[in-house]
């Protein structure tokens, strides 16, 4: 049996609007009877896409407890069927904590009304594998322990929320509880092959349950609606755009990201270099250094070879000086010894005059009568 696919927004309103169809999902979804539910109007959010979906619909919900006490609570369900951030959901969830009209009419206090969020996802959410997450508040003491004597409590309730997660692409043909069933209409799995607007079911797999039935021939209706039809022929169109738009931004990204790693491989090159620059401007300063101490070596070795020229050029002076000395006294003897000589002294007596070495006298002698 062929259905529409109740992923498509108008498909999903035409099935919540049904009172019967509201409260068996909101009952499945919150393991709880619901009695009674109410669709607060004006609450549709997105309906002039002009911005990424994200499907909006309130309901205040009339739960039977097991003790057989019933409560209102507000259930702020969201759905979108293409990746979004949180901060959408966020800023939803934001008005409706500053909205008076979700205060408890019965409560003296002015405490709100409990509050559940539903996602129910087009999309995955990382790796988490189980298709249904409840996250539920716990309260807990200093110590870790969990507090439960006065819990729950209208003011505790008023600040804090529950939420419920739904991942439908996580949704592939298991059937194991009831939630599991009533979900079973959104596998994505049966999608038929012609068009994704619609979904090929097994009519005898709810052949038994009444409610399931009834879910099953509105979404047989919703397929054979010429304005359902139509408005699932706008969302196929808006989600193209979408998806074109986010093809040519993840291509543009790719191509700046490439860019990015060429200017960062360049500007490394850069640094690379600048850094060979250094390292050679580094190693000619210690070239011009080693050079500069060279040059002062050899000048010091220049200036002490100089000051040993001029030592020595003062030495041979000092001895020229002293030749000549020596020159001047042996003429000097010689004069003397020679008149020394011609006054009749002997060689003795000569040298104790004059104080010199006999022998030298003798020479003398020996070398003037040559």
């Amino acid at each position: 049996m062929l259905v529409a696919n109740p992923i498509y927004d108008i498909v999903f309103k035409y099935l919540m609007e049904d009172e019967r169809i509201a409260r068996t999902i909101l009952s499945a979804l919150l393991k709880k009877e619901v009695v009674a539910v109410e669709m607060r109007p004006h609450e549709y959010a997105n309906i002039s896409r002009d911005t990424l979906s994200v499907f909006r619909i309130d309901f205040g919900a009339t739960v039977k407890e097991e003790d057989g006490t019933l409560h209102l609570v507000l259930i702020e369900l969201q759905k979108t069927w293409v990746e979004t951030e949180a901060l959408r959901f966020r800023q939803y969830l934001g008005v409706q904590y500053s909205s008076p009209k979700n205060i408890d009419p019965k409560s003296k206090d002015g405490a709100a009304l409990p509050m559940v969020a539903v996602y129910i996802l087009g999309h995955k959410v990382g790796d988490i594998e189980e298709p249904v997450l409840y996250v539920n508040h716990k309260a807990y003491d200093y110590d870790d322990r969990i507090v439960t004597k006065g819990l729950p409590n209208p003011f505790v309730d008023s600040l804090t929320h529950n939420s419920i997660i739904v991942q439908i692409p996580r949704l592939r043909g298991k059937v194991n509880n009831r939630l599991d069933k009533v979900l079973s209409i959104f596998d994505q799995s049966r999608v038929t092959s012609e068009t994704q607007q619609m979904l090929s079911i097994d009519e005898s797999a709810y052949s038994n349950d009444d409610d399931m039935m009834h879910i099953v021939h509105r979404l047989v209706a919703a397929a054979a609606n010429t304005e359902m039809r139509f408005g699932m022929n706008v969302e196929d169109e808006y989600y193209s755009v979408i998806e074109k738009r986010d093809t040519d931004i993840m291509l543009k990204n790719k191509i700046i990201a490439k860019n990015n790693a060429i200017i960062k491989e360049q500007e490394n090159q850069l640094k690379e270099r600048d850094t060979q620059l250094k390292e050679q401007e580094n190693q000619l300063k210690e070239r011009d250094t080693q050079l500069k101490e060279r040059d002062t070596q050899l000048k010091e070795q220049e200036d002490q070879l100089k000051e040993r020229d001029t030592q020595l050029k003062e030495r041979d002076t000092q001895l020229k000086e002293r030749d000549t000395q020596l020159k001047e006294r042996d003429t000097q003897l010689q004069t003397s010894i020679k008149m020394l000589l011609r006054a009749g002294l002997s060689p003795e007596t000569i040298a104790n005059q004059l104080g010199v070495n006999l022998q030298m006298v003798k020479d003398f002698l020996s070398s003037d009568g040559d």
